[in-house]
């Protein structure tokens, strides 16, 4: 019993207990070449924070080695990540001041706080919020980060160290600053990232990033590039981290409330895609609830190793999976290599060329791109593209923090204006008696004396007045008074909401004053107990509950031609009297 639960806890414990030796050849494969992508990323990510750019090393170590052991994908490579780095940047560099302590003191903390709200989530079960940041709020937020680290990097590409961080400044300042660019950091920058793109397109396998700093590091050392004027990473410390913390203020902790929950919630819309992207297509089923609690674990650790916040590294996880890896050995394997370079060759690193630094986060940030993605948006849905357009402006305009606000703001009231007037349908039948809804590109007909109505949302207290405004607008415009009209109540009917109910009672007898018949098809034996607590039952006689729409015509039909015959008779009788 206590094995069971201690799998169910750590359900990685079960790979590694009963580990298949056949996997071993494809793990360390894959496992090597996920150590050769992640090295320079964390690296070049750790200096997009500002931060010693061993501080990137130390937050993969750990993190991978839990996710390892908590996560459920055998195929997720977790790490640092550009949406997740510019965000916290965002937050903490303008309270830091200036101050390196400060700062690396900051992204520890707010990783950890939001390693704490995964965990809440995972809790709570609100894996479901996954999808509260929709695809194109997401589309047009990795946009802007793609831009303002591109933009950011301008400094190091160009070899000036004066420029603002800011992107607004940033690209205000730069005209009056170019005459000031250093030649020699231009040519390699400009070198390192043709080599990048041209390796990218001509072996697309190879680690390109490891490849270019590799070269530049040896030139570097070989040739001085720092006697040259090349500004180059420095010393980076070595062995295990450590960080003083006497002088931290906590009265900053508040501060980072609001930026660890969007950062949580960037980070768990994130993940999860990735998460389930790749269980889908290698075929098996992800827990996710579970991940939200490994989502967790990883950012308290990464905290803990004095790293900064971490993620799905969706580029690893595609070197992991075209390289064939089968478990999460892959990720014990990477970390092992991780963990050798930053024992003992943490010195050789401080060679990097900022430059060719800035040209590998330009060439990460320009595979966020989407253009696409947003162009076929313009052409397929006019609101989706306004509102990614929105969340790239925003996110430049006021900064990653303030434009995701805006962003999740204007996506919400999208929602709201969706449920509050949602569209709808008429129905009719064709020619073999199969209910398709009425539109002027098909030849479904309605049937004489019935509206058949679907209402397609939720019915709530949000839009039941919209819900009654438009039964009523039905009624008068038809051509023909209808006797009858029956709502499709298997799509709107789905709770016991009493502002429904109320609206209700005072809609059937608008309906009833005008001869109409309200019949609500679907849902019946709920929709009959609903009546009854919501003090309806004395309407029974005004109102019909059917099984479904079929049914309500079969039963329409056949009181129309009971009426008919009725009719007959009393015709017939009325002759014999005469």
């Amino acid at each position: 019993m206590q094995k069971k639960w201690t799998t169910q806890w750590i359900p990685g414990l079960t790979t590694f207990i009963h580990y298949d030796s056949a996997n071993l050849k494809s793990d360390v494969r894959s496992g090597l070449s996920v150590a050769a992508v992640a090295l320079p990323v964390a690296i070049a990510y750790a200096e997009l924070m500002g931060l010693n750019a061993i501080v990137g090393l130390y937050a993969c170590i750990l993190p991978m080695i839990v996710y390892a052991l908590f996560g459920t994908s055998r195929q997720l490579i977790v790490g640092p990540d550009a949406a997740t780095c510019a965000v916290i940047t965002a937050a903490i560099a303008p309270l830091a001041l200036g101050d390196q302590d400060t700062l690396w003191q900051m992204a520890i903390a707010m990783t950890m706080m939001t390693g704490f709200w995964c965990v809440i989530a995972g809790r709570f079960r609100l894996a479901i919020f996954a999808e509260f940041l929709s695809q194109p709020i997401l589309q047009g937020l990795l946009n802007g980060v793609a831009i303002t680290i591109m933009v950011g990097q301008i400094g190091n590409i160009l070899g000036l160290n004066s420029l603002p961080s800011d992107l607004i400044k940033c690209l205000i300042v730069l005209p009056q600053k170019l005459a000031d660019t250093h030649k020699l950091t231009l040519i390699l920058s400009a070198t390192s990232l043709f080599v990048l793109f041209i390796l990218k397109a001509l072996r697309p396998t190879w680690p390109t990033p490891l490849i270019v700093m590799t070269i530049a590091t040896i030139l570097s050392w070989y040739l001085d590039f720092n006697s040259m004027g090349i500004a180059i990473i420095g010393s980076l410390g070595q062995g295990l981290p450590h960080i003083s913390m006497p002088h931290f203020d906590p009265n900053l902790l508040r501060e980072l409330i609001i930026p660890s929950l969007n950062l949580a919630v960037i980070s768990i819309v994130s993940f999860m895609m990735t998460v389930q992207s790749f269980a889908s297509k290698n075929g098996y089923e992800v827990d996710i609830d579970q991940e939200l609690y490994a989502l967790g674990y990883i950012n308290i650790v990464a905290g803990l190793s004095q790293g900064f916040a971490v993620s799905a590294a969706t580029s690893r996880t595609a070197v992991n999976d075209s390289n064939g890896g089968k478990t999460q050995m892959v990720s014990l394997i990477a970390a092992l290599m991780i963990m050798l370079v930053l024992l003992f060759l943490a010195q050789t690193l401080s060679f990097i060329p900022l430059g060719t630094l800035g040209a590998v986060l330009i060439y990460a940030a320009w595979s966020m791109f989407s253009f696409k993605a947003i162009s076929s948006m313009r052409a397929h849905n006019r609101s989706a593209y306004i509102l990614t357009v929105f969340t790239l402006i925003a996110v430049l305009a006021a900064g990653l923090i303030d434009g995701i606000g805006f962003a999740i703001i204007l996506g919400v009231l999208q929602f709201l204006r969706t449920v509050f007037k949602p569209t709808d349908q008429l129905l009719g039948i064709d020619n073999q008696g199969i209910i398709h809804p009425i539109n002027p590109e098909n030849d479904i007909n309605p049937i004489d004396g019935l509206i058949m109505y679907r209402f397609n949302s939720i019915l709530t207290y949000f839009n039941a007045t919209y819900f009654k405004k438009r039964i009523t607008q039905l009624v008068n415009s038809a051509a023909i008074s209808p006797q009858w009209i029956t709502i499709d109540a298997t799509t709107s009917f789905t709770y016991n909401d009493a502002s429904v109910f109320t609206m209700l009672k005072e809609l059937i007898p608008t309906l009833k004053e005008k001869g109409v018949t309200l019949i609500l098809a679907g849902r019946s034996t709920e929709l009959s107990v609903w009546l009854t607590k919501n003090n309806i039952s004395h309407y029974m006689e005004d109102i019909i509950l059917v099984p479904d729409l079929y049914f309500a015509i079969k039963m329409i039909q056949k009181n129309e031609i009971q009426d008919k015959i009725k009719r007959q008779k009393t015709a017939i009788k009325s002759a014999k009297d005469i």
